[in-house]
């Protein structure tokens, strides 16, 4: 019986596109989802195509060509677990199970421990692109054993976005590795998203600008070192009409969901000891978000300033508003890549992070043209501590600066929420200078818990009486 060259479990949109972007690379492919139904409507939706359903999974094994290559695209956590755990009954040695999912990296350690050591091969591969993504050419970002990757990299190559004919796909690391830079790549997701918002909300409330205007202030700052996916969609975003020629982001709930994915990055930097105070302040502002009735009682009773500020020059401010986002947005990437430092020593992962800025280059949500620059420095440095200390990013920043405060100013004066454009002054400001004032902080704590102090004009640890 000829038999398909690769399997995809899970047949909802991402399952279904990443199938569907397999087969159009010249592959036969298997396909299982624990509804038919689902299954039915890939193959009724979708004819002609290389691709066969099956209905059981030892039947959807037993099609595919060993070695197995078998991609899962389910719901992270416990249903990606419970169908790795039954897939393992049919399988054979060295079968290769990709989890596509957002898997969570601990969990994604442990998969790779336990298949390995049953002789199996485990591929955290984190997916980056939505739904087009999948469909088209995603970012993909796989972690786990050497041999299984070089094995499933010709797939990869085919399948993943590219940048001027460079596959977004690199080798991580060892076991969750992978699933660790995806962690990253939607943390740093959030706080872009959320800078974004702030730039239309400050455009909106602040210069009473409408949506048409603002779309193409978008559309511009898309042509130059702004460029990127999420400024992209936020232009067509701002000028959809629904049926009823309502521009339909002014009828959409300020209600922000979220997936949990940044939150697992903010545990990890709190482990790590890392300072991600623009993606905590993202998360933040997304549970807020969701405290809607909360809010709309406060805003009865609570004041906002009475300061009125007018901006005599718009087209200068818009300007200073335009260089605060890429500001802000260098400090994300900075701050998410610092984190990987870290991550990596802890993990002993030996990350390449010029490898993992190219891969965010094409294909996923924070694609972005200042990936490039970031790919840039880590060739010439390795080892770089904060992307910041670079010539090129130190440049911008610094000349970016005062924009900020001013746009700060201005939006706290006219109480317009601006929680991650704060953070991102606050932590340049506490990064760049020697001396904080945190050295109360430990006085404090060495008077009421005698936890003891560093001196600066000589060496030791020390401890003070302080009544005496």
């Amino acid at each position: 019986m000829f038999k398909q060259q690769v399997g995809v479990i899970g047949m909802a949109i991402m399952g279904k596109n990443l199938a569907l972007n397999i087969e159009s690379k010249g592959y036969t492919v298997s396909i299982f989802n624990r509804t038919p139904k689902s299954t039915n409507e890939v193959i009724l939706n979708n004819p002609n195509k290389n691709i066969k359903p099956y209905y059981t999974l030892k039947n959807f094994v037993k099609s595919i060509i060993k070695p197995r290559r078998i991609f899962i695209m389910v719901k992270s956590g416990k249903a990606t677990i419970e169908v790795i755990n039954y897939l393992i009954k049919f399988i054979s040695k060295k079968d290769i199970i990709i989890d596509c999912g957002n898997t969570y990296y601990k969990n994604s350690i442990k998969m790779n421990n336990k298949l390995n050591s049953m002789g199996f091969y485990y591929i955290g591969a984190g997916i980056s692109g939505g739904e087009e993504g999948a469909l088209k050419g995603p970012a993909i970002m796989p972690g786990g054993n050497l041999t299984a990757y070089k094995l499933i990299l010709p797939i990869f190559k085919k399948i993943a976005a590219s940048y001027k004919n460079e596959p977004c796909v690199n080798y991580i690391g060892k076991n969750g590795s992978g699933h660790y830079v995806k962690m990253i790549h939607n943390g740093i997701e959030y706080s872009d998203m959320q800078l974004i918002s702030e730039t239309y909300f400050i455009l909106k409330k602040g210069l009473n600008l409408n949506n048409k205007q603002i779309s193409k202030i978008f559309e511009n700052w898309n042509k130059g070192e702004l460029n990127s996916y999420l400024i992209e969609i936020t232009k067509n975003i701002l000028i959809k009409k629904d049926k009823n020629k309502k521009y339909l982001i002014d009828v959409i709930s300020d209600e922000a969901n979220n997936k949990g994915t940044g939150k697992w990055m903010c545990e990890e930097a709190l482990n790590l000891k890392e300072p991600l105070n623009l993606i905590m302040q993202s998360v933040f502002m997304r549970y807020i978000s969701n405290m809607k009735k909360q809010r709309l009682k406060a805003s009865k009773i609570l004041k906002c300033s009475e300061n009125k500020y007018k901006i005599k020059n718009k087209i200068n401010f818009i300007k200073k508003i335009k260089q605060s986002l890429y500001f802000s947005k260098i400090i994300s990437y900075a701050q998410g890549f610092s984190q990987l430092t870290k991550a990596s020593k802890k993990n002993k992962w030996n990350l390449n992070y010029s490898n993992i800025a190219k891969i965010f280059r094409s294909g996923c949500i924070i694609k972005a043209k200042l990936l490039q620059n970031i790919t840039n420095s880590y060739i010439k440095n390795p080892n770089i501590k904060n992307i910041l200390l670079t010539k090129y990013f130190s440049n911008i920043i610094n000349n970016y600066q005062n924009s900020l405060r001013d746009v700060i100013i201005f939006s706290i004066r006219l109480g317009i929420p601006i929680p991650v454009f704060n953070a991102s002054i606050s932590y340049y400001d506490s990064y760049r200078c020697a001396n904080l004032s945190t050295n109360l902080i430990q006085a404090q704590r060495d008077y009421f818990g005698a936890h003891t102090y560093k001196r600066i004009d000589k060496n030791g640890i020390y401890h003070t009486k302080w009544l005496k």
